[in-house]
């Protein structure tokens, strides 16, 4: 790639210029998603502590590798459907910024 390829992909175009304040739209949907992924994460990494995982020589690698399991499996999970956490979690933030506006639904 040359310098000006690499500039060019550098710049930025005046609709994606952050605008401080504004919220994308999909926010509570990602942010909720995401708590449910880190959510999945903690509750595979606690069942995954308590499972013999075979001979990988034990301490601070195999816990860091069973975290990175974990993880894999929790972004997966709440990728899938998840357990509901997300949905209820988006409905909630909805209602809350409803009632913010004073919106009647």
């Amino acid at each position: 790639m040359d310098v000006k390829t690499s500039m060019a992909a550098l710049q930025v175009t005046g609709a994606q210029i952050a605008q401080p304040g504004a919220i994308a739209p999909d926010a509570p949907a990602s942010a909720a998603k995401e708590f449910e992924a880190m959510f999945l994460t903690e509750m595979v990494n606690e069942m995954l502590s308590e499972v013999d995982l075979g001979d990988f020589g034990g301490g601070k690698a195999e816990e860091h590798w069973r975290y990175f399991l974990a993880e894999a499996f929790g972004k997966e999970l709440a990728e899938q459907g998840g357990a509901g956490i997300a949905r209820n979690l988006e409905q909630a933030m909805s209602a809350y910024g409803a009632a913010r506006r004073g919106d009647k639904t």
